[in-house]
């Protein structure tokens, strides 16, 4: 049902990225954009990048994000969000992301 996180996460200059294995087994490189606290649970925004590292359509993907406590060594997990007022909740609240990253970068360039 969900789709599994592949172990090869990398980190670039400020960028971090992860690849997605999807349910056909086409693997997806994605950048980390944030993670998202809605509800005391965490989702994990990423924006899909095409072979040469690009976003055109400026979709994002919201998933479930669950890192292990006990073991900090440990791959977090993505989990699919499969239900539709869960995914407008977190798609809301990354919308507020954004108004607050545009306001902070506004006030940043005075």
């Amino acid at each position: 049902m969900g789709n599994d996180v592949n172990k090869n996460e990398e980190m670039t200059d400020e960028e971090m990225t992860v690849d997605l294995e999807l349910e056909d087994g086409s693997v997806v490189s994605c950048a980390i954009i944030t993670i998202l606290t809605v509800q005391k649970k965490d989702y994990i925004v990423l924006l899909p990048l095409d072979e040469n590292g690009q976003n055109d359509d400026g979709e994002v993907w919201f998933y479930r994000y669950f890192e292990d406590e006990n073991d900090v060594n440990a791959e977090p997990e993505l989990e699919y969000i499969d239900d539709d007022d869960e995914y407008e909740m977190v798609a809301d609240a990354f919308d507020e992301y954004l108004d607050n990253a545009e306001f902070d970068e506004i006030v940043d360039s005075e």
